[in-house]
């Protein structure tokens, strides 16, 4: 465990896992509701199809580049602190929980989405301040 909080690398590791995982259960919520309803695909116009259809699509939309930043972050050219790191994962992490859970029960508005979506935007606007400061400010050498 102590690993997660001294190597970038395996901070990175743990947060995509845990994402892959919080993809996964979305999409078993998916597959739940297309038995559940006999839809085939799409929402088959089923209203109850909605709310998970949409949790797995928008956590698909969001996480990708979350993480894509972050392992951009994690590389040797910029050898981001952990904290930075840390930072990210754990406000994605939390927000796309939240997010997905709330979704997933329901398409009306919920504070608890909210919550989630405003930490998923953290998460970006850590990752994004991090790599335009390495690549503006700190001037990296061209490798």
């Amino acid at each position: 465990m102590s690993l997660l909080f001294e190597s970038s690398y395996y901070a990175f590791a743990f947060y995509t896992a845990v994402n892959a995982l919080v993809m996964l259960v979305l999409g078993m919520l998916v597959t739940r509701a297309r038995v559940r309803t006999q839809t085939e695909i799409g929402h088959g116009g089923k209203p109850e199809m909605a709310a998970p259809l949409r949790a797995h699509a928008n956590n698909t939309e969001w996480t990708p580049m979350a993480l894509l930043m972050m392992w951009v972050l994690t590389l040797p050219t910029f050898g981001a602190s952990i904290w930075i790191i840390q930072g990210m994962g754990i406000t994605l992490t939390l927000g796309r929980v939240l997010h997905g859970v709330a979704l997933s029960r329901s398409t009306g508005v919920s504070p608890v989405r909210l919550v989630g979506m405003v930490l998923t935007w953290v998460s970006y606007i850590i990752g994004i301040v991090a790599i335009l400061w390495f690549v503006l400010v700190t001037g990296m050498p061209a490798t």
